[in-house]
């Protein structure tokens, strides 16, 4: 690596940390005055408060933004050299533009590889404790209010429950149907189920069972016992934001769960998944245009091309909802929902890229 490279990469990356911690500063303002009134009520010290809720609140926010701020340090940077004839200089010492990429591409790698790991080990662990947060003393309590629940949790096995009580765990006239093709095969009914915390099982009380073989019908009864299920009682709490609370094993051992029980959200959770891998690609497809659109030395000065460089971040940032809730709603593969933002904008950038002087 040369000087130059060095040069360039330790401008972008110390702007980039900069950014980081502005922006972070600026939404804990913001979100501290929406919530002030909240923080009031609660039953928790400052402390408790800023090591519970805002420190995990950051690299949450800093990571849903890091495209946008990538892409804005990548334009400050270029745009700052553009202006003060660092540029021409070294274009005209021979140095093309694509070897001028060279750091941005290791800087935006570097970058790329951290937040891969922080969005699929380290967020999700952190928006565990700050969403438990805010559902324990910012939002209004839970209540399952779902009735007549069915749930597949195995490839011949349904369960139906009435209704629920997410706060005793008690779930009210239970049943499980083996279903072989279009045929009953056997039927537990029970009035209840309880969940025993201390022991990790569900409670049975008098049960009976149905089991149909061709013409031959059998009813048997049986006393109370305990039984374990395939179904939890974390799958009758809120599943506000769970997607982005799940490490990525246990975001694939939830999206193979959701798959054996033909869920209707699981679009949610594939597209989650995608957009992992989508980031990274994200930063660096990014980074490049950024370059590209600051390199040129304009009369109206660096300003301009940095509010461009808003609007193209900004632009970026409503493709991905835009698409994420086509992806959602099943009108568009999740897969192509998660890359869509990303193709387009890889399309941009080679656009920009050959109609750029060399």
């Amino acid at each position: 690596m040369k000087i130059l490279d060095l040069y360039i990469l330790k401008k972008y990356l110390t702007t980039f940390v900069f950014v980081v911690f502005l922006l972070s500063a600026v939404l804990v303002i913001i979100d501290m005055t929406e919530k002030i009134e909240d923080f009031n009520r609660m039953n928790r010290t400052a402390w408790q408060i800023a090591t519970e809720y805002y420190l995990n609140f950051i690299p949450y926010y800093a990571n849903m933004l890091s495209p946008i701020i990538v892409f804005i340090s990548a334009v400050f940077v270029t745009a700052r050299l553009a202006t003060h004839t660092e540029i021409v200089a070294i274009v005209s010492s021979g140095v093309s533009l694509k070897r001028i990429l060279v750091p941005y591409l290791i800087g935006s790698s570097f970058l790329g590889l951290i937040v891969f790991f922080l969005i699929n080990w380290v967020i999700p662990n952190a928006n565990k404790v700050r969403i438990h947060f805010e559902n324990t003393y910012i939002k209004d309590k839970f209540y399952f209010n779902k009735r007549n629940v069915h749930i597949k949790t195995g490839l011949t096995q349904y369960i139906y429950l009435e209704s629920y009580d997410n706060i005793n765990h008690v779930g009210y006239r239970f049943c499980i149907e083996t279903i072989d093709g279009l045929l009953l095969k056997q039927k537990l009914d029970a009035p209840h189920i309880i969940w025993d915390r201390a022991i990790g099982k569900w409670k049975l009380p008098d049960f009976k069972v149905r089991t149909i073989e061709g013409d031959k019908e059998t009813i048997e009864y049986f006393k109370a016992k305990d039984t374990t299920l395939n179904i939890k009682p974390k799958d009758f709490e809120s599943q506000y934001m769970l997607n982005e609370q799940l490490t990525l094993p246990e975001l694939n051992e939830h999206i193979e769960k959701l798959q054996i029980r033909g869920a209707e959200d699981l679009e949610t959770y594939l597209i989650e998944r995608y957009e992992r891998f989508t980031y990274p690609f994200a930063i660096i497809i990014l980074t490049i245009i950024g370059v590209i659109v600051s390199a040129r030395k304009t009369r109206e000065g660096a300003g301009l091309q940095i509010a461009f460089g808003f609007i193209l971040a900004f632009v970026y940032v409503l493709f991905i909802i835009l698409s994420r809730g086509v992806g959602k709603a099943g009108d568009m593969p999740p897969l192509l929902a998660a890359w869509l933002p990303n193709i387009i904008f890889c399309l941009i950038g080679y656009f920009m890229y050959w109609r750029i002087p060399k």
